[in-house]
C-alpha cells in the first residue's frame, strides 16, 4: 500500500455523564466534553488537532452519554471540518483498550493503517502528524505521547521508561507508590491495526484461565470479585505494562504545554493555555481593541461575534466570552470564562472564575478568586442562572445553580 493512500482513522474517547463529578456544577448542565474552553467545546480541540493528521478518513466519539446530547455538536462540525465525526455510545465498560475493541469493525470499516486514541480531558496541542511521522520511522505497534514533568507530581499518572536513543518505551507503571520516571504517558497514541490482536490476547488469555480453574462455588464467586469481566481491558495496565520493553511500543515527546482537565479549576487554565496557542494557530480568533470604538483588550481574549461589550470594558488577559453575553460599562475581566446569555452590570469585576449560563452580576459588584487552579475553592463559580445583586462581593466561593446573593460571601459552598 502506497503512503499515500493510506487512510488514518481517530477515535477520542469522551467519557460518560457518572465519570464527570468533578466538574460538577458546570457538568449539570452540559456534557463536560461540551463545555467551552477558550470559546470552543473541550471536544473541539482534540477533533480540530485531527484534522491536520494526513489521509484523515473518519473521527469516532466513543462515551457513554446518550447519542442525542451529541447529536448537534456532531453533525455542525463534520460540516465545518468537512471530515465524517460520529458518536458511539457505549453500553457497559469495556476498559480504555477493551472501548476500542468493542467497536473494531466499525474502526476498521476504511482499512486504516493507524488509529490514533485520544482522551477528551487532555489539554496539549496535539502534535499528530509528528507523532505518525516518529510512529512510522520507528515501526512498531504503538507509540505514545509523553512529557516530562516535575517528580513530585510524576505519580499522578502513568510513569515511564523510554530508550533515550530509540524512543522505545522500556517499562510502564500506572500510578506509583514510588518514584520510577518524571516522563509521562498524556493519554494520546498512534497504533497499527496490529493493538486490536494485542487486546484481543488479553480477553483470550483471562478465558483461558477462567476455563482452566476448576473451582468450588465460593471460590468463582471471590474470583468475580477480584477479576475484571474477560471483555474489560485497560490500556495502561493490560497492554502497555506486559509490552514494554518487547520492541512493540514507543514514545514521542512533546516540549509544549499538557494538562488533564479534571476540575473546573483546571479547565480555567486549560482555557488560557488554548487562548495562547490561537496566538499561533488561529489569530483570526482572537479579539482586540484598544478602546476607542471597542473595549481594551489586554492579551489573549476570545469573544463570540453575538456578545455585546460596552467600548470602556477591559477585557484580559485570559478571557472567554461566550455566545448573547452581554458587558456593560467599566466593566473589568481577568482570567475567566463568561457562558451563554450572562450580563454583567457597570464597573462590576470578575477575576479568576467561570459564570454560568444566563447568570447576573449586579452593579459595582465583585466575582473573584486567587486563583489556585488545583485547590477547591481556588476559582468561584456561579451555576446555570445565579443573580448577584449590585455592591455584593463572591470570593473563593460556589454557587449551586438558581441562587440569589444579596449578600457578600468568602469561601463557601452554597448549595
Amino acid at each position: 500500500m502506497r503512503s499515500s493512500d493510506e487512510k488514518v482513522v481517530a477515535v477520542i474517547m469522551v467519557g460518560g455523564p457518572t465519570k464527570g463529578t468533578r466538574f460538577r456544577p458546570l457538568s449539570l448542565n452540559i456534557p463536560k466534553p461540551l463545555f467551552p474552553l477558550a470559546g470552543q467545546p473541550m471536544v473541539h480541540h482534540p477533533i480540530s488537532a485531527c484534522k491536520r493528521i494526513p489521509n484523515l478518513a473518519q473521527i469516532y466519539l466513543v462515551g457513554f452519554y446518550e447519542e442525542r446530547e451529541f447529536a448537534l455538536y456532531v453533525s455542525s462540525i463534520s460540516n465545518e471540518l468537512k471530515v465524517p465525526v460520529r458518536y458511539l455510545k457505549e453500553e457497559k465498560p469495556h476498559g480504555s483498550a477493551g472501548g476500542l475493541y468493542n467497536f473494531r469493525d466499525l474502526i476498521m470499516e476504511d482499512n486504516p493503517s493507524h488509529i490514533f486514541l485520544l482522551n477528551c480531558d487532555v489539554c496539549c496541542s496535539f502534535p499528530l502528524p509528528e507523532m505518525l511521522e516518529a510512529h512510522k520511522r520507528y515501526g512498531g505497534m504503538g507509540t505514545i505521547l509523553v512529557i516530562k514533568v516535575s517528580a513530585e507530581s510524576a505519580s499522578e499518572f502513568g510513569e515511564l521508561v523510554a530508550d533515550p536513543i530509540t524512543n522505545e518505551l522500556l517499562h510502564y507503571t500506572e500510578k506509583p507508590e514510588t518514584f520510577v520516571s518524571d516522563r509521562i504517558n498524556c493519554g494520546v497514541y498512534v497504533f497499527t491495526p496490529d493493538i486490536f490482536t494485542a487486546i484481543q490476547g488479553v480477553s483470550s488469555q483471562r478465558k483461558d484461565r477462567a476455563n482452566l480453574r476448576r473451582m468450588s462455588s465460593f471460590d468463582a464467586v471471590q474470583s468475580a470479585a477480584r477479576n475484571p469481566p474477560t471483555d474489560f481491558v485497560r490500556l495502561d495496565q493490560d497492554i502497555l505494562t506486559p509490552l514494554a520493553g518487547k520492541k512493540q511500543l514507543y514514545t514521542y515527546e512533546t516540549m509544549d504545554f499538557w494538562e488533564q482537565i479534571k476540575t473546573p479549576g483546571m479547565s480555567l487554565k486549560c482555557s488560557a493555555l488554548y487562548l495562547a496557542q490561537f496566538r499561533f494557530t488561529s489569530p483570526n480568533l482572537l479579539a482586540c481593541g484598544d478602546g476607542t470604538n471597542s473595549a481594551t483588550i489586554i492579551g489573549n481574549v476570545y469573544i463570540h461575534p453575538s456578545a455585546k461589550v460596552h467600548p470602556s470594558a477591559k477585557i484580559g488577559p485570559n478571557v472567554s466570552i461566550s455566545a448573547n453575553a452581554r458587558i456593560g460599562a467599566g466593566v473589568r475581566l481577568i482570567s475567566c470564562i463568561i457562558l451563554d446569555g450572562v450580563e454583567i452590570m457597570e464597573n462590576a469585576v470578575v477575576t479568576n472564575a467561570i459564570v454560568g449560563w444566563k447568570s447576573s452580576i449586579g452593579r459595582w459588584s465583585r466575582v473573584q478568586a486567587g486563583g489556585d487552579y488545583n485547590a477547591k475553592l481556588g476559582i468561584t463559580i456561579l451555576g446555570e442562572a445565579v443573580a448577584v445583586e449590585d455592591e455584593v462581593v463572591v470570593t473563593n466561593s460556589i454557587v449551586l445553580p438558581h441562587k440569589t446573593l444579596n449578600v457578600s460571601v468568602q469561601e463557601e459552598i452554597l448549595l
